[in-house]
């Protein structure tokens, strides 16, 4: 499916429900294909797993296991304008 930019703005939801039943959709700004939106793959049954690589990258680190403290300790000396 082919739709443009304009079209996009105009009707996400009915594009976007497109893309959900497992259609690729090419968006075109001035006749030119620009971006493609494509379907996601069916979730797996196991809660656990995450598509996202980076998702627990930092869960081994010993100075974060308290993520309040580690930001309060990087936003030390800042100043806010």
């Amino acid at each position: 499916m082919v739709v443009t930019a304009k079209q996009l703005r105009a009707e996400p939801g009915r594009i976007i429900s497109q893309a959900e039943n497992g259609q690729e959709i090419t968006i075109t700004y001035r006749g030119k294909p620009r971006a493609k939106i494509v379907p996601l793959a069916a979730k797996k049954n196991n809660p656990e797993e995450n598509d996202n690589e980076l998702f627990g990258i930092w869960k081994d680190r010993k100075d974060m296991k308290n993520v309040d403290q580690f930001i309060r300790d990087k936003r030390k000396g800042r100043k806010f304008c």
